[in-house]
C-alpha cells in the first residue's frame, strides 16, 4: 500500500453554516464547496489548508454516523483522511494483514473520492479514511 499524504481532516459539527462563520471569517480560509452525500446521511464542506483539507461534516438524518457520534461525544474531531494511490489493493493488503476495517469495499465519498474507514480499534482509537482520488 502507497500512502501519498494526509488527504484531510474531517469535524463533526452540529450545524455547517455556524461552523463556515469561524473557519472563513476568522481564519480566512474559503470554503472550496458544499456538497450531500445522501448515501452517508451527512453535509460537507472542504477548506484548503495548504496541502491538506479539513473537511466539515454535518449530520442530514438522526441515524447518521456524524449524529451518532455528535450525539456520543460532542463536535470535534472525527476522523483522519489518508490518501493511497490504490483503495481496492489498499482494504486487500490490510485484510490480510488481519487488520480490523469498518469497510471491506471502497465506496463513494465526497469530493468525487471513493473511501474506505479502518476500524478505530484496530488504531488505537482514532478513526481512519482511506481516500482515493482521481484527478
Amino acid at each position: 500500500m502507497k500512502l501519498t499524504g494526509i488527504d484531510h481532516i474531517g469535524i463533526a459539527v452540529s450545524n455547517l453554516e455556524e461552523s463556515l462563520v469561524f473557519w472563513q471569517e476568522s481564519l480566512g480560509i474559503e470554503v472550496l464547496g458544499i456538497e450531500e452525500v445522501k448515501e452517508q446521511n451527512v453535509r460537507t464542506a472542504f477548506l484548503p489548508v495548504g496541502a491538506v483539507e479539513i473537511e466539515l461534516l454535518e449530520a442530514t438524518a438522526p441515524e447518521s454516523p456524524i449524529a451518532r457520534f455528535i450525539e456520543k461525544k460532542g463536535e470535534g474531531l472525527h476522523h483522519i483522511a489518508l490518501r493511497v494511490d490504490d483503495i481496492d489493493g489498499a482494504i486487500d493488503e490490510l485484510k490480510a494483514k488481519g487488520v480490523q476495517l469498518i469497510d471491506e469495499k471502497a465506496r463513494y465519498g465526497a469530493g468525487h473520492a471513493r473511501i474506505a474507514f479502518v476500524h478505530p480499534k484496530a488504531a488505537h482509537g482514532v478513526l481512519l479514511e482511506l481516500c482515493e482520488r482521481k484527478k
